[in-house]
């Protein structure tokens, strides 16, 4: 599921394909990618507009226009941006189920220099439209950014202490930090050495500072892989690559703790798997 690393990667990798460039139709394939919005208001809003900006915050990505209106990019766990030659690709390849080269698309943005889609074969992933940044709820809805200058020790401190959830729990918390998901939240508690189960507002001065300098640097190393390579919107089987040389814990269960050589472990709380080293975290 791309979470903070992936979805920056990807406004990076977007900003030189789609800023500057006017939106000359849009065309929703499947409906479901943009409910509870209607496809005829997200048209409405995005035909005949301007992209001025790309930017992020937190797991969503957010397309800002000329009018003032926001395009909101949800992946959920396996949407991608597609990137056609123009309209004609488009047409000959976009939903061709029974072709060979047939390409899954939800909804299209045709630009006046190609096309860029949004596709999600699991139809979880959303793209909306709003008449502004500061209309879209799930943009207000999000706590502080983890790459953020605002994201400070201090801050972090002061959020934990605030909160009797558990350290697993508090992280996940998109109305806190935004941008933490599940790989990134076991990997900064291992480099923590901290237990997910640890209550917040327990942890310590150094603890807590411990525990930021974790995320930030995971989050950012993260970043890196995703950029090495970038993503290739071109190529319709391109993923997110080198992810796993980082991992410490996540998907390691029954492997041995790098720091103590105890096995990592897995529990599921909630549909969630966690994975942590007994021994090491506290």
């Amino acid at each position: 599921m791309p979470e903070l690393p992936e979805v920056e990667s990807v406004a990076i990798s977007l900003r030189p394909v789609v800023v500057h460039r006017k939106i000359r139709a849009v065309e929703v394939f499947h409906p479901i990618a943009t409910l509870p919005q209607r496809p005829t208001h997200v048209s409405k809003l995005l035909t005949n507009r301007h992209i001025t900006s790309v930017q992020r915050k937190g797991k969503y990505l957010f397309v800002l226009l000329d009018n003032k209106a926001a395009i909101e990019i949800h992946f959920r766990f396996d949407g991608q941006l597609i990137r056609f030659a123009n309209a004609k690709d488009l047409a000959a390849r976009a939903n061709k189920e029974s072709e060979k080269s047939g390409v899954h698309v939800d909804v299209a943005l045709e630009l006046d220099q190609g096309v860029i889609a949004f596709a999600d074969g699991r139809h979880l992933g959303r793209v909306h439209a709003w008449e502004s940044l500061e209309a879209c709820s799930p943009y207000n809805a999000l706590g502080i950014d983890a790459l953020s200058p605002e994201f400070t020790a201090r801050t972090f401190t002061q959020l934990l202490s605030k909160s009797r959830r558990p350290l697993k729990e508090f992280l996940l918390d998109q109305s806190r930090i935004a941008g933490i998901g599940n790989i990134y939240s076991c990997e900064a508690l291992w480099h923590a050495r901290l237990s997910p189960f640890r209550l917040a507002n327990s942890l310590k001065p150094n603890q807590s500072r411990g525990l930021h300098k974790a995320i930030v640097s995971v989050l950012r190393r993260a970043l890196e892989c995703c950029l090495n390579p970038p993503p290739n919107f071109s190529d319709t089987g391109w993923w997110f690559q080198g992810i796993e040389d980082i991992l410490r814990v996540y998907q390691r269960e029954g492997e041995p703790c790098r720091r103590d050589g105890h096995p990592i472990q897995r529990t599921t709380r909630g549909n969630r798997s966690t994975y942590f080293c007994a021994h090491c975290q506290k």
